[in-house]
């Protein structure tokens, strides 16, 4: 399945290790092959058009379809040759005129695409709105509770906002794959929505700290599930061309749940001792938004497809796309895949298909790729900010009510910076983008701890450089790891491993982001602030090379042609990242040299193509 290359010499390496001359050598328009390293290819490219249009209607006809024979055939040549569709004589007027508008309009989709895309997003604001929420209750609930105190009562601080992570990443993830087995996509999202309905209200209620925890237990179970869910729900309803940008708007509604958490914990701030009660409790409005309107979503078309509920898929994937010749392309051509994916299965059962996520290479790489972003989600550092900025910003020297407004600033910041990732994610690319923010996220975030140890001149001079580079800091986080994380971990791994891939993956974000809410308060009490902003300033440089090492380019392709970017074995990726992508990047870009731009290590057959 792997083919290793000598030195730098060229290859073409795919799972099925063809060669070069598997490939057409000259293309009908004069334009020549990519000297890409590794082609993607396009596995029905491996048979002839009458083949591949045969082996189309028999899928259909044989899955509850016969009537939809005919245009499945029509849509399995598109899928062969996606560039070249125009050429095709078995396409009527009204379908290539469909082909040609979804080409030349990358946001074209129907209503309910962006519908069910927008209320998956809703739902991700309900933990950013938590988060917020208990930003501002730091303020007060400790005194209420009698555990304002240091040592002891910093441990307890700690685990309460902690432990709706800790739960999240080591209960709510692993029960994701039974809740979509027994109750598809829609049905888990509707179930953590009351979850996540219920649990605000009830951490308004609480009567002590041990209640305030209970409640916050079983509200990171809901917000685990959900997490590992709601977008891989959203990347399987997205098309490829714009997958990164609709399923992206997960992060936007983070940052949107962030900023409308602030909003309210502001508005409350005057209502006197039952404040907290309230920044906690209002936290269900976006849960309950979610479960309501889920019922109006169609179910994902893989998820049906992987249940042998074939028309189904087919329906739900029509409600989807804007023309049937477009549905039956994308769903024919991720249902010849997933065979291909069955073939590659070492076992069905849960534990089998989560041991396949180290075993398998293609999929244990994934891993490796969506493990990483997660973290390093928690190792850059800004969580510090989400989850304690007010108290950050009161010991300072801001009053409490100029720290609910400092940090109301933070949360517009997010919102507003996160916006131009819509655009660059599937253009610039999740790799790039990380790339080139971590090392800036680095600078700022030591800035702002140098910042705090100027203790002289006035107040406003004292206390902004550190809000400048906060806020810097998290522009910089806004246009790279924030909307990459969650974006990225759901389309890496394949179809049948999606649900235990993706679980690990909330399981190690969630879980790094309670041990990092829970030792911050006793963090900066023993190291100082900082000398806490400096730890995770150092955190943020690993965060880099790791990133170098182990995330892959993956925006463009569709779900099922990135298992051919992770047959590409990793010493040969990092390899060529060290000794072809990094010296011409320095010598280029550095010291200005104009010099040709060597092949990329990866490419799509279809587009992978220079003009003469």
């Amino acid at each position: 399945m792997e083919k290793t290359a000598a030195g730098n010499a060229q290859y073409i390496h795919d799972e099925k290790n063809i060669s070069s001359q598997d490939l057409p050598p000259d293309l009908p328009d004069g334009r020549r092959k990519s000297t890409a390293l590794n082609i993607v290819e396009n596995p029905l490219r491996r048979v002839s058009q009458e083949q591949a249009a045969a082996d189309a209607k028999a899928f259909a006809e044989s899955h509850g379809m016969p009537e939809h024979a005919s245009l499945f055939g029509r849509a399995a040549l598109v899928a062969r040759d996606p560039l070249r569709f125009e050429s095709l004589s078995e396409l009527d007027e009204h379908e290539r005129n469909a082909l040609v508008y979804e080409r030349d309009h990358k946001w074209h989709g129907p209503k309910m695409l962006w519908y069910s895309i927008g209320l998956c997003a809703i739902g991700a604001a309900t933990q950013g709105w938590d988060q917020t929420g208990s930003n501002g209750a730091n303020l007060s609930f400790p005194q209420e509770f009698g555990i304002a105190g240091k040592g002891r009562d910093e441990w307890i601080v700690g685990i309460v906002n902690a432990i709706i992570f800790l739960t999240a990443g080591l209960i709510g993830a692993f029960i994701v794959d039974p809740l979509n087995h027994y109750f598809g996509r829609r049905g888990e999202i509707f179930i953590t929505a009351c979850c996540l309905t219920a649990t605000p209200i009830g951490s308004a209620f609480a009567k002590s700290w041990q209640g305030l925890f209970a409640a916050r237990f079983v509200m990171g179970i809901g917000i685990g599930a959900k997490n590992a869910t709601v977008p891989i729900y959203s990347a399987e309803m997205a098309p490829a061309r714009i997958r990164g940008a609709l399923v992206m708007f997960w992060q936007l509604w983070v940052v949107v749940g962030i900023f409308l958490g602030f909003c309210a914990n502001v508005i409350v701030k005057d209502v006197g001792p039952i404040a907290w009660r309230l920044q906690l409790g209002s936290a269900f409005i976006p849960s309950f938004i979610l479960g309501i309107g889920i019922f109006f979503c169609p179910e994902s078309p893989r998820w049906l497809m992987k249940h042998d509920r074939h028309a189904e898929g087919f329906q739900s994937m029509t409600r989807l796309r804007a023309h049937p010749i477009i549905a039956a392309r994308d769903f024919y051509y991720s249902w010849v895949i997933y065979e291909e994916e069955l073939k590659e299965a070492r076992g069905a059962g849960y534990f089998s298909r989560l041991w396949d996520c180290f075993a398998v290479p293609r999929i244990r790489r994934a891993n490796y790729g969506a493990s990483t972003v997660m973290i390093a989600q928690q190792m850059c550092g800004i969580n510090i900010i989400s989850f304690y900025s007010s108290t950050i910003f009161e010991n300072v020297g801001y009053t409490a009510t100029q720290a609910l407004y400092a940090s109301l600033g933070y949360g517009a910041i997010q919102v507003v910076s996160t916006i131009p990732t819509l655009f660059l994610i599937d253009t610039k690319g999740r790799r790039t983008l990380t790339l080139i923010t971590f090392p800036l996220m680095c600078i700022f975030l030591l800035a702002a701890g140098l910042s705090l140890l100027n203790t002289s001149g006035s107040k406003g001079a004292q206390i902004g450089p550190v809000v400048l580079f906060v806020y810097l800091f998290t522009i910089c986080y806004s246009l790279g790891e924030g909307p990459v994380a969650f974006q990225y971990s759901a389309e890496v791994f394949p179809t049948i491993q999606r649900e235990q891939g993706m679980a690990w993956a909330v399981c190690i974000n969630n879980t790094f982001a309670g041990i990092l809410s829970l030792t911050f308060p006793r963090m900066k009490t023993v190291m100082t602030p900082t000398g806490a902003f400096g730890f995770y300033a150092g955190l943020n440089l690993i965060a880099w090379f790791m990133i170098f090492c182990f995330v892959r380019e993956t925006k463009q392709l569709t779900l099922e042609e990135l298992d051919q970017v992770f047959s590409v074995p990793t010493k040969d990726f990092i390899s060529y990242e060290l000794t072809v992508w990094l010296p011409y990047f320095i010598k280029r870009h550095i010291f200005r040299q104009n010099i040709p731009k060597p092949p990329p290590i990866i490419s799509k057959a279809e587009s992978s193509i220079d003009s003469p």
